[in-house]
């Protein structure tokens, strides 16, 4: 798996903490990393963008971000009223493969969900995972309504013969409500994938050092992790 792709269900699910998190565990695992921003919006050219949060969380790894658009708006649209060229899935895989020859896992974040268009032709972050033929992991939210938005994901990447690797929950509540602890049963159910994983709620506002030092509880062993979908069930009374 040297090239791994990583969506959301939508936008504020978690994407770039999780993408930090899969980081942290394969720097831990000795594994080389690097993290390709496929598309930023809503950042100025001197502010930090998501990926390079994701080397604040994680430490010393590369980073490349293809485009960056001032609104915060999906790409296509952004790109469009700043008069700038958009991104194209074509070069997200070229990217993601240049850095792949030298790197022994490539992360591509996506912005916000699997099908937010990229150009004017309607190109997606799906379209650049058929191109590269990598797997995609699924970044869903927690409560009420995850279901319908990660099964609609699934079903998309299905179509599309493109492997769902599973499903991470981004942001997991201090107190979990019924819905959002049934969904840990059901997530998998309608994603047709497994659960490899949930962060804690406010993950990212760690310090660095304990973010890297917690991140393998937080993702399955499929992620270079220790966390078990069963115990976390058990964990938070999620078991039914």
């Amino acid at each position: 798996m040297p090239i791994l792709v990583i969506t959301g269900t939508g936008t504020e699910v978690g994407k770039t903490v999780t993408t930090a998190a899969v980081a942290a565990c394969a720097l831990a695992a000795g594994r080389s990393v690097a993290v390709l921003k496929a598309a930023q919006t809503g950042v100025r050219p001197d502010e930090r963008g998501d990926a390079d949060e994701v080397a604040r969380l994680v430490g010393p790894l590369t980073t490349a971000e293809i485009a960056r658009y001032p609104e915060p708006l999906a790409p296509g649209t952004a790109a469009r009223r700043a008069g700038l060229p958009p991104v194209r899935p074509q070069d997200v895989a070229d990217a993601a493969q240049k850095l792949a020859a030298e790197h022994d896992l490539v992360l591509v974040e996506g912005a916000g969900g699997l099908l937010v268009r990229f150009d004017e032709a309607g190109g997606t972050l799906a379209d650049a995972a058929q191109s590269l033929r990598a797997p995609v992991l699924v970044v869903a939210s927690a409560g009420l309504g995850t279901l319908n938005t990660t099964e609609l994901t699934a079903r998309e990447l299905r179509s599309r013969e493109l492997e769902l690797l599973g499903v991470v929950i981004g942001s997991w509540p201090d107190a979990p409500d019924l819905a959002t602890r049934c969904n840990v049963t059901d997530l998998p159910e309608v994603a047709g994938a497994p659960l490899l994983g949930a962060l804690p709620a406010g993950s990212g506002a760690l310090a660095p050092a304990d973010f890297r030092g917690a991140a393998r509880g937080w993702l399955a062993p499929r992620l270079d992790g220790t966390w078990e979908a069963e115990a976390f069930r058990k964990r938070t009374g999620s078991a039914s």
